[in-house]
């Protein structure tokens, strides 16, 4: 019985310790990766001041806070990894790592921030504005996140 192997191979090219990897911030998944970053940046500095001027500690608020704090720490790690090596996008973006991290930030922002503006809708007070802006962030960038699922579940099936 015969089998049919189709080997794929990847040209890597290295350079200096101290070369950035532009490459990945021209490839869609690097443009996905640096805007969930800059949403996350948005939406936390958004729920971080309302908290700090306004004193609305509620459940919500710091599950939203701490969700999206989570994981734009994480993406800007992931993006800084990135751009630091030629080699860690090609590896990492392999494994099921990837695959399960955007899923899981997905689920969770998803829920974060479809709780918070269930909370919003609720009341007219200033920090509410701020609020609804934070979480309309975080719905865009649970968006994202979804796409990212997608590429890395085709990435890592090899489609």
């Amino acid at each position: 019985m015969s089998h049919s192997v189709t080997i794929q191979t990847r040209t890597v090219t290295t350079g200096s310790p101290s070369a950035i990897n532009t490459t990945f911030c021209r490839s869609w998944t690097g443009i996905l990766k640096l805007a969930q970053v800059i949403l996350g940046a948005i939406s936390v500095g958004l729920s971080g001041y309302s908290l700090s001027q306004y004193n609305s500690t509620t459940t919500e608020n710091l599950f939203f806070l701490m969700i999206a704090t989570t994981f734009m720490i994480s993406s800007f790690i992931l993006v800084l990894s990135y751009l630091c090596s030629y080699t860690t996008e090609s590896i990492i973006s392999k494994t099921v790592f990837e695959l399960l991290f955007h899923a899981i930030a997905f689920a969770l922002l998803l829920a974060a921030s479809v709780t918070l503006i269930q909370r919003v809708s609720n009341g007219y007070y200033k920090q509410d504005k701020l609020q609804l802006g934070a979480s309309i962030c975080g719905l865009i960038n649970a968006v994202l996140y979804l796409i990212t699922t997608i590429f890395a579940l085709r990435t890592s099936r090899g489609l």
